[in-house]
């Protein structure tokens, strides 16, 4: 049965991959603004940058989507979706420190992580919920 709650989680996931997809192009772009060749990884400082942001976003929906979609279902409601957003809204303000200098990122990483750690608590407190019975 499909619930509000998982038509929210859905919504997020979209905004996330568009944000990936856009990364991804932003990647290409600096390619070719800077005569990076594909394969290299390495390059010019401001194309660094960008393959770094989408790298590390890459890596870190490695925990986000299944921790969004574990809380989702389990736990269930509003609540993990805002969570959801509010780990895509870090990774904007990530993405826009990282790009204007590497040391401006801390905020966007420290929101994202808060994000994540909180759909895992969703996450485990649903599972633990239903494993009780309740």
């Amino acid at each position: 049965m499909i619930t509000l709650g998982l038509s929210y989680a859905a919504a997020v996931t979209i905004l996330a991959l568009l944000l990936f997809f856009y990364m991804g192009i932003n990647v290409a772009r600096m390619r070719g603004k800077h005569g990076v060749k594909a394969p290299a990884m390495t390059g010019h400082p401001e194309f660094e940058r960008a393959l770094r942001v989408q790298m590390n976003t890459v890596e870190g929906a490695l925990m986000f989507l299944p921790a969004l979609w574990i809380a989702a279902i389990w736990f269930g409601g509003w609540l993990p979706a805002a969570a959801g957003l509010i780990w895509v809204i870090g990774r904007v303000v990530y993405l826009i420190g990282y790009m204007a200098a590497p040391e401006k990122r801390e905020a966007g990483f420290l929101i994202q992580s808060l994000a994540v750690v909180a759909l895992i608590l969703l996450s485990a407190w649903g599972i633990g919920r239903a494993l009780m019975g309740m």
